[in-house]
């Protein structure tokens, strides 16, 4: 009954193993899942990433394209060759006497389009880099530019040698090509002889056709053997030309720069500024999208970290029944040759020692046998010799009588085993076999006392326990008798101080546990957010600094700017920490170079033309609709009034806001213009 009791127990722990390592499977299968969610989500995070890189970047390209239009716009040479072009031109200016003849250039500059701004991108992939080219009347001129490049730092345009003197070239239609499409020589225009004779010497404008899209291209590249043709271009940006049988199409040149033969960039600069809003809308909403997958990666790896330690609890649930399984299942199968060593230690080994001594009587009898076949079979020759060879071999008789004697001293031999055969035989059948009975019989009882008092140390401590404090052969009954009272005295001491269980505190302490890591992560979360606030407030302490750097330097420029008009030199000093602003000015009359650091040690008008020039600085970095000054100039002589009047109107003229200046003065010495009005209001009545 107590066998079928402990199988019922360990059929009941084999089922509730399954189960628990069913549920385990079904746990690791969905988190197999979630992490495959989270693994497609990232990839989809990464690839908006990517899209959100790509237009940042085409956003900061077009950026740069509306600075360079912008420039343009200020300076139509700037956009074939930038600020090189500029400083070659001042460079050829102050170098005009090494020329024979000034170099004209760029040819861009000095070229329209007829008819409207339609053919620029085609008439621009045509010419190319001609467009930055310089015109020289001879190879010294050319030397003469090459050094002017040098020194300007603008080295990679190209250089034409043309006769300025030679009148412009007259082409017949004949040697045009028959065609209503136009080419390029048509729809350009410029008044200089010589730019139209290189366009049509080095760039063969007057044989480059011009078509809308590529299959009208085609058509008249390959399909019309159109004469005196000698390449399509057309306004997608594709090149088509055919020399024999050979028909070649070149694609579009993304590196080159369009659009700058047009007559209005401020159209360009509204496009650019259209495409950048656009591409700065799908940022946004590649943005809202990135943070919609974050959060579904949040929310997946906060479902995967609930399932990690839900599986985490099973697997550890799962071992604990497996481990019961495993003591219950060994408990039950003990091996039946394992014996107590403290009382079968002398049977076995005389067990152990008689086995021996019948081993070697079996292997010396298994010997002898060998021995005695050996012999039989040797005899038995002997005789079949003896038989044959008797009357021819007399001589070989005492041969004979010498084996017949070794065969009867081996029979003898043979006799003496069987007999030390049936001696140890009865030896061991009275003396041994019944010891070894009874060592049966005295270990069959010692294993069931042993198994009752395993039964009843598991009830105390689960064998699992024992083994995990390691080798403790050593230790005495004894010994283990005193411990097991101090543990208790212990254990008494420890409750009546403390009225909560064991498992009460292991509760507690495991709910602390769980409060303290989750306070960890918190804190954690907080010190990187912190980590991320604090750099980003370096940056932005560093850049403040910068920027009022900056600022206090700009103050400075435009100050002294406007006071060198007057042949005054000056700075102002500002200081942040101590929120203070000074003004010094130095006089070109003081022989001393003394700096007057305070303006009361100024005259009167010296402090109002000062004055003026700090306000100006000061204009120039803010920015308003409208402004207004008064008595500007009081204490002024004739000379600075002029000065002042004319920087004012200067400055107002260049920033394009609307000011009003009211004096008491003459302003007959104000320029007229378009912008300016003035108003002089009649002389009071005496």
């Amino acid at each position: 009954a107590e066998e079928s009791e402990i199988e019922e127990q360990i059929k009941e722990l084999e089922y509730a193993v399954d189960n628990v390592q069913s549920l385990l499977s079904s746990l690791k299968d969905e988190e197999n899942t979630l992490s495959e969610q989270i693994s497609a989500e990232m990839d989809a995070m990464k690839k908006i990433n990517d899209e959100i890189n790509y237009y940042e970047r085409k956003q900061r390209e077009v950026h740069h394209q509306i600075c360079e239009l912008r420039l343009h716009q200020t300076n139509k040479v700037t956009a074939f060759g930038g600020d090189g072009v500029l400083r070659l031109l001042r460079e050829i200016e102050r170098h005009h006497k090494a020329f024979s003849m000034p170099p004209i250039g760029p040819i861009g500059a000095h070229v329209t389009l007829v008819n409207g701004d339609t053919w620029a991108p085609a008439v621009e992939r045509a010419i190319g880099k001609m467009l930055n080219a310089f015109i020289v009347t001879n190879s010294e001129d050319a030397c003469a530019l090459r050094k002017c490049a040098r020194e300007a730092r603008y080295n990679f345009f190209p250089i034409v040698i043309q006769r300025f003197s030679r009148p412009r070239l007259i082409i017949p239609n004949h040697s045009l090509p028959q065609t209503s499409h136009p080419t390029t020589l048509s729809v350009l225009h410029s008044d200089n002889p010589t730019i139209y004779n290189v366009l049509v010497d080095v760039c063969k404008a007057e044989r480059q056709v011009l078509v809308k899209d590529y299959n009208m291209g085609r058509a008249v590249a390959f399909d019309q053997r159109i004469p005196n043709m000698l390449e399509v271009f057309t306004l997608d940006g594709f090149k088509m030309f055919s020399r024999g049988s050979v028909q070649t199409v070149l694609p579009i040149n993304k590196n080159l720069k369009i659009g700058r033969l047009r007559g209005s960039f401020g159209d360009q600069v509204k496009e650019f500024e259209s495409h950048v809003s656009n591409i700065q809308q799908d940022i946004y909403q590649r943005k809202s999208r990135k943070r919609e997958l974050e959060k579904k990666v949040q929310d997946f790896n906060r479902k995967l970290d609930n399932k990690k330690k839900r599986r985490l609890d099973v697997e550890r649930e799962f071992m604990a029944k497996r481990m019961k399984l495993q003591d219950m299942q060994k408990s039950h199968a003990v091996d039946a040759s394992l014996l107590p060593e403290s009382t079968t230690n002398e049977l076995l080994q005389e067990i152990s020692d008689g086995k021996m001594v019948i081993k070697k009587k079996e292997a010396l009898l298994e010997t002898l046998k060998d021995k005695i076949n050996e012999a039989e079979e040797k005899a038995r020759t002997l005789k079949l010799s003896f038989e044959d060879l008797g009357e021819s071999t007399k001589g070989e008789v005492e041969a004979f009588q010498k084996a017949e004697e070794e065969l009867t001293e081996i029979e003898k031999e043979i006799h003496n085993a069987e007999a030390n055969k049936l001696h140890y035989e009865n030896i061991m059948n009275n003396k041994v076999l019944p010891q070894i009975k009874e060592a049966e019989a005295k270990y069959l009882e010692l294993e069931k006392d042993r198994k009752e008092s395993y039964k009843k140390a598991s009830v105390i401590c689960p064998e699992s326990d024992i083994e995990a404090l390691g080798d403790r052969d050593e230790t005495t009954t004894e010994q283990l008798d005193a411990k097991l009272k101090r543990l208790n005295q212990r254990l008494m001491h420890e409750s009546q101080q403390y009225s909560e269980s064991i498992d009460d505190l292991r509760m507690l302490h495991q709910e602390k546990e769980r409060r303290i890591l989750r306070k960890l992560h918190t804190y954690k979360a907080f010190r990187e957010r912190l980590d991320a606030c604090q750099k980003a407030l370096d940056l932005r302490w560093k850049k403040f600094q910068r920027n009022a750097s900056l600022l206090r330097r700009e103050l400075t420029w435009q100050f002294n700017g406007h006071l060198g008009k007057k042949g005054i030199s000056g700075h102002i000093n500002v200081s942040y920490e101590e929120k203070t602003l000074s003004v010094e000015v130095k006089m070109p009359q003081d022989a001393s170079s003394t700096i007057v650091r305070d303006t009361r040690g100024l005259s009167g008008g010296e402090r109002s033309f000062s004055t003026l020039c700090f306000a100006l600085a000061l204009h120039d970095m803010t920015e308003a609709p409208f402004r207004a000054m008064d008595e500007f100039d009081v204490f002024m002589d004739a000379v600075s009034r002029k000065i002042s009047l004319d920087t004012l109107v200067e400055f107002a003229l260049a920033q394009g806001s609307q000011w009003i200046f009211i004096t008491p003065h003459d302003i007959s010495n104000v320029k007229n213009g378009e912008r300016i009005k003035k108003q002089q209001m009649a002389a009071p009545r005496s």
